[in-house]
């Protein structure tokens, strides 16, 4: 979940101008997905989980599900430059990054039809 945290001002330049700013913050997806990934697996809903993320904090319940052996775990990095998480590695069953072009295919038109929604420059 994304929330939307007001920062009085911060630094836009150097030397620094200050202006109000919206920051947005993710608050809660990796203890989210972990809590689900774990009671999925107490319930045996799934045979192989994939999980999407280069987060280090999913480490830990990957190693739980990978020290009972008996499902496959994978990691999908979302990052099309960099690596993928080491700690992430060591616990799944296999690792794959997602390319770039394909990242970029899979993006919505932009703008997107019939809104005024278009994506930030740097993507």
């Amino acid at each position: 979940m994304t929330h939307i945290v007001n920062a009085p001002e911060a630094p836009l330049t150097n030397p620094p101008t200050f202006k109000t700013i919206i920051k947005t913050e993710e608050k809660g997806s990796d203890v989210n997905l972990a809590v689900h990934l774990i009671n999925d697996y107490w319930q045996n809903k799934y045979k192989c989980a994939v999980v999407i993320s280069n987060d280090s904090d999913l480490a830990e319940p990957l190693k739980l599900i990978k020290k009972r052996n008996d499902k496959i775990v994978g990691v999908i990095c979302p990052i099309a430059k960099g690596h993928p998480s080491r700690e992430l590695n060591k616990y799944a069953n296999f690792t794959k990054k997602i390319r770039q072009g394909v990242l970029k295919s899979s993006q919505l038109p932009d703008p997107i039809p019939g809104t005024t929604i278009s994506k930030p420059s740097k993507w």
